[in-house]
Order: C-alpha cells, then structure tokens, then sequence
C-alpha cells in the first residue's frame, strides 16, 4: 500500500527558509502588509527588511491583512488533484483570521484538510511545521500527528520587546497616555504570544533589563525542559540580535541559537526596532 501524499500548507508568518519550503514542498499563502492604503503580500512584493525601512522612515498608517479566501480555494481546487489530504498549520486564531479562512477554503473546494491552529506564529509555528513533518517520516499516523502538535502548542515560547510604543499606540492596543508616559520613564513592555494573543507580561525600565528578563525566562524552562535552540528575533536590529545572541551563547554555551527577522504583521503593532526571543519545550 502506497503512504498517502500529505500537502502542506502554511502562511508567511511561520518564517519558514526558501530552502526548507522547497525542500519540502510546502505551500505558503502570504498574508498583506498595508502601507498607506496599498496592499503588498509579504515576502512576494515587498521584504521584510524593506517593510522596516519604510516604517522607520515614513509617515502614515503601516496595517496587516488577511489572505483572501479567494487565494486559498485556488490553492485546494489544485491540490485536491495533486494530493490525498493536507495539513495546514496556520497563526493564531485569535491574531488573524487566516486560519478560519484555510478551513473554509478547503471545504469549498472539497479537499481533506486537518487544520491546525498553532496559537502562535514566527519562530513556533515553524517548529511545529517541522516537527509534523519529521513525525510524517517516521512513520506516524496523522491523527497522532495531529494531536501531537496541538499537545505542543502550550509549549511554546514567543517574546517581544518593541523598541518604543508608537505602533502600539496607532493599533489601539495602548492609550496615548500610557505612551507618553512609558516614553519619560523609559519604560519597556514584555510582551508574550499566549493561549493564541498578545499579553503584557511585564513592564521594566530600559530595554538592557528586558532581555535580562528575557534570558531569566530561558534560564528558568532550560532548567525544567529540553531546550534545544532559542531564536533571537528583530525588526530591523541586526547588530543588537546579534549582540544579544553572543550574550545568550555566554550565559548558555550548549544552547543552538539562531537570529530571526520578526514577521511583518507582528511588526505592524509592535514596530520597528523590536527584539526578542522565543524558544519550544519539546
């Protein structure tokens, strides 16, 4: 008996490698970054270095958008005469619409699909992708598969530190007040990807105390969990990842590391110049 041919499916913000989505077939839908009202769908019209370059020096409205369910019937209208199902593992939820529309998509095109919310995005929804074609090889059944990366789901760790609150602020999620005053004062939210949205976890003076309660935060699940490799991640800060990698690599010297853009529609709320660090329990 022949195994089934498995699709692929995913969208931009799991940051997926060129060669690992053509190594492996994979089936990536992009999302759209709006910039003043004109639409670009990410990593095809415009990078993501470009995006950042543009906000640190443009004025106007920098928005994100969800692919279209126009897009994604396409896609399973082909794959259905292609594959036996797909795997679909998509960000949260709760961020983006993306995931409810794949689901539908599938179904108006009547193609099998097991549809994953990953509750996440960025750095843990490529793990996740990764791992379920890792289990795919080995061997395991697909309601295992399945199930074992919704079981990991909790596991997952993504922080951001945005560089100032002005993108916060444009996309509602803080008052002016509450901008002006984190400005005097220096003030830096943590913010932490959780049970599928975006909470405060923490407020401290300076961005060199935040990834010192970043690193706290690694010491502390490395100490508990297998941790193989954690990812620093930015909006247009490379030299600072860097730096902040070389004092991960100090503090942890067995620990693989790896430096990350941070996806365009996360950037679009925490902005610019943004840093942080993410990690899974496996």
């Amino acid at each position: 008996m022949n195994p089934a041919k498995i699709a692929w499916i995913t969208d931009t913000t799991s940051s997926l490698s060129k060669e690992f989505i053509e190594q492996h077939h994979i089936h990536v839908i992009p999302l759209h970054v709006v910039i003043n009202d004109d639409f670009f769908k990410e990593t095809i019209d415009i990078t993501q270095e470009e995006f950042y370059i543009r906000m640190k020096t443009e004025e106007g409205k920098f928005q994100s958008s969800q692919p279209s369910l126009n897009d994604f019937v396409e896609l399973y209208e082909k794959l259905k005469t292609e594959y036996d199902f797909g795997v679909a593992v998509h960000a949260s939820s709760i961020l983006t619409g993306t995931y409810q529309t794949s689901v539908l998509a599938a179904e108006m095109a009547g193609f099998k699909l097991y549809g994953i919310d990953s509750r996440t995005g960025s750095y843990p929804l490529s793990f996740l992708i990764k791992k379920g074609i890792q289990l795919v090889e080995q061997g395991v059944e697909i309601n295992e598969v399945v199930r074992q990366l919704n079981e990991m789901r909790d596991d997952t760790r993504l922080f951001l530190v945005p560089s100032n609150l002005d993108q916060l602020h444009k996309s509602g999620r803080v008052s002016g007040g509450q901008k002006i005053l984190a400005s005097l004062l220096n003030i830096k939210p943590i913010l932490s990807i959780e049970e599928g949205t975006a909470k405060i976890k923490d407020k401290v003076r300076s961005e060199k105390k935040a990834l010192a309660w970043l690193v706290n935060r690694l010491k502390e699940d490395l100490e508990s969990h297998k941790v193989t490799k954690a990812v620093i991640i930015h909006a247009h800060e490379q030299d600072k990842a860097v730096a902040f990698e070389k004092y991960i690599h100090e503090q942890f010297p067995d620990l693989q590391t790896e430096v990350m853009m941070l996806i365009t529609v996360a950037g679009v709320h925490t902005g610019a110049g943004t840093l942080g660090l993410s990690w899974v329990c496996e």
